[in-house]
Order: structure tokens, then C-alpha cells, then sequence
């Protein structure tokens, strides 16, 4: 039977599932409305549409790492109650694995993929659980990370998923020392790994604001330069993770502790995924929502 644009939308209306969910229903059942609408609940996909406009910020961030492969990942969903749901930690858990095993490009592409272990893909796994729990949830985004032998993968989980960070240690096989620089990248947040990745416009502008800075204090404009200079050098021991004060030990930057291990020992690359940055919160009150349901019953 062919399946019509009127037809795509009729069942769309009806249930609130996506335009090719509905279609892809409709050619499974041939065209029965009834079956197909069977077949979206089945896989999850009416209910799960419906809560697609609820704002999904908390979750858990996860590290998963497989010998010279790693994965960070973030999976949001609505509260921090159903962060601590098992079918909800599992799922995560599992696309960690399916995310080491296939290596998709995008979070669409990964979305599309059968979910490694099952006979669903990524995004009706998902809809299942949306189904299931109730909330509206949102895999947000992933880094697959590669190393090589001879250097470290230092993986940490803060506040049980609120934050995780993944660093990579080139030319030391230390493990300790690679996941103490990821504790102290998620404590620190440093924005770039070294001052060679500064750009241009980030210095410009934080010279011209010391520069007025300084010049409201009302130095003179002939010293002015060598303050900027000075507190120039602060400003990268702030955002830089290497010229950090290791949060263990202040009294050795990152690079020292580095230096320590060996003359070639070196940070290639860091990654920290704090949960819902970015995203912006809906701010409640409970107090008028209980009052609201209270009025209502």
C-alpha cells in the first residue's frame, strides 16, 4: 500500500511521534493505522515526542575506557532522581560501550545505529526508556578519545556524574598521575591546555581590559605596560591548565609534575564534560506549583 504526506500526518497528529517514526510505522503495518499506532507505542516513540519540549539539563556525564580507546559522554534527562535510576544508568552505560564499538561521527549518526547487544538502534532504546521513566531525555553529545601504548588515559567521575574528565599523558604509562591531573582538571576547569592555544582575540581583549584596569588605579601610563605584562602571566596561570598550580601540590604547576616524570613526558589533550553547561534551566518555584495542584484538586 502506498503510503501518503495525509497519511504521515494524520498519525503524527494522533500520537505526536516524528514525521519519518510515523512514516516508517505506517510501511511496517501497511498502512493500518491502528497497527502502526500499536507499533510507535511499542517502540516508545508517541509518548516520548510529547515530552520532547521539556527541558532536560541534569543526568550524568560518564567516562568509558577500553584498553587505547576512550569515550566521554553526557545523557541528559529532567531531575537528579532519575539519574540515579538503574534502567537509566545502564543505558548509559551501554551506549559507552556501543560508542567504543562503533565509532559513529555524530551524535545523529550514532542515534540511527543499532544499539550493540540489541535488536533496537541508539534512539529507540531511548524512546523505551522515555516511555518507561516518564521524563524527557536527550543524548547530548560524546568524545571518542585515542592513545597510543606507551602513554596514559586518565579517566575521573566527579559527584557520581556531575562531571567527568578524560585526559590523555603522552610518553608515561603512570595511570595515578594522569587521573590526578583529571581530578584537577575537573576542580580547576582550566580553558586551554597551554598558552600556544590561546588565540589572539582571548589576549587582545584581556590586555585592553588589565590595561583599563590599571589605568583606573591611576598608574602612571609609563609603568602601565609592565603591570599589563605582569598580571598577563597571571591570567595564563589561571586559564592554562599547564602553567596551573597542581591542586595537590601549589607549589609545582602541572608542567613541573610533568617535568618529574620525564623531559618528554607531555598533556596532548583534556576533555571535561560538566552536566547540563550550557543549557538553560527552567527555574520552578514549588511553592506556586503546589499551591496550583492543591487549587486544582
Amino acid at each position: 500500500m502506498a503510503i501518503t504526506a495525509s497519511m504521515v500526518k494524520e498519525l503524527r497528529e494522533k500520537t505526536g511521534a516524528g514525521m519519518m517514526d510515523c512514516k516508517k510505522a505506517l510501511t511496517e503495518t501497511d498502512g493500518d493505522f491502528e497497527k502502526a499506532i500499536e507499533f510507535l507505542r511499542e517502540k516508545g516513540l508517541a509518548s516520548a515526542a510529547k515530552k520532547a519540549d521539556r527541558i532536560a539539563a541534569e543526568g550524568l556525564t560518564a567516562v568509558e575506557v577500553d584498553g587505547n580507546a576512550a569515550v566521554l559522554l553526557e545523557l541528559n534527562c529532567e531531575t537528579d532522581f532519575v539519574a540515579k535510576n538503574e534502567d537509566f544508568q545502564a543505558y548509559v552505560s551501554g551506549l559507552a560501550k556501543h560508542l567504543l564499538a562503533k565509532r559513529p561521527a555524530s551524535v545523529e549518526e550514532a542515534l540511527e545505529q543499532q544499539m550493540v547487544g540489541t535488536d533496537s538502534t541508539v534512539k529507540e532504546k531511548l524512546s523505551a526508556l522515555i516511555a518507561k521513566i516518564g521524563e524527557n531525555m536527550n543524548f547530548r553529545r560524546f568524545e571518542i578519545v585515542e592513545k597510543a601504548d606507551k602513554d596514559s588515559f586518565g579517566a575521573y567521575v566527579h559527584m557520581g556524574g556531575r562531571i567527568s574528565v578524560l585526559t590523555v599523558v603522552e610518553n608515561s604509562t603512570n595511570e595515578d598521575m594522569a587521573k590526578d591531573i583529571a581530578m584537577h582538571v575537573a576542580a580547576i576547569n582550566p580553558r586551554f591546555l597551554s598558552t600556544a592555544q590561546v588565540s589572539n582575540e582571548v589576549i587582545e581583549q584581556e590586555r585592553e581590559i588589565l590595561t583599563q584596569q590599571a589605568l583606573n588605579e591611576g598608574k602612571p601610563e609609563n609603568i602601565v605596560q609592565k603591570m599589563v605584562e605582569g598580571r598577563m602571566q597571571k591570567f595564563y596561570s589561571e586559564v592554562c591548565l599547564l602553567e596551573q598550580p597542581f591542586v595537590k601540590d601549589p607549589d609545582v604547576t602541572v608542567a613541573k609534575l610533568l617535568k618529574k616524570e620525564g623531559d618528554n613526558v607531555t598533556i596532548s589533550s583534556f576533555f571535561r564534560f560538566e552536566l547540563g553547561e550550557g543549557i538553560e534551566k527552567r527555574q520552578e518555584n514549588f511553592a506556586e506549583e503546589v499551591m496550583s495542584q492543591v487549587k486544582k484538586s
